[in-house]
């Protein structure tokens, strides 16, 4: 299953804790296919897991997997460089 590194945990926990925001919310990976030869991952803060989503908890942060996203990143590392002004940047790393 797809792994945080601490950036990554810390840029979740700033992005899904805002006052307004309901308990449950998380950061949603979704994936997509892009001209029928590739995948493109889309990043979106969602309150909730959507009906098939699979969940990950690291750190008092939830990540709701898309089943298509969760199969590609089952061996991947999620991070984040947080040095940005604006917003974290997300990357993902192929675990060895």
């Amino acid at each position: 299953m797809l792994t945080l590194t601490a950036d990554a945990v810390a840029a979740i926990r700033v992005l899904t804790s805002q006052p307004e925001s309901p308990p449950d919310t998380g950061l949603r990976i979704s994936a997509s296919a892009v001209n029928g030869s590739g995948r493109s991952l889309e990043l979106s803060i969602s309150g909730g897991p959507h009906p098939d989503d699979q969940i990950l908890e690291a750190e008092g942060v939830r990540v709701y997997l898309e089943p298509l996203a969760a199969s590609y990143l089952d061996d991947k590392t999620l991070d984040a460089d947080i040095a940005t002004e604006a917003r974290p940047a997300f990357r993902i790393i192929a675990r060895a």
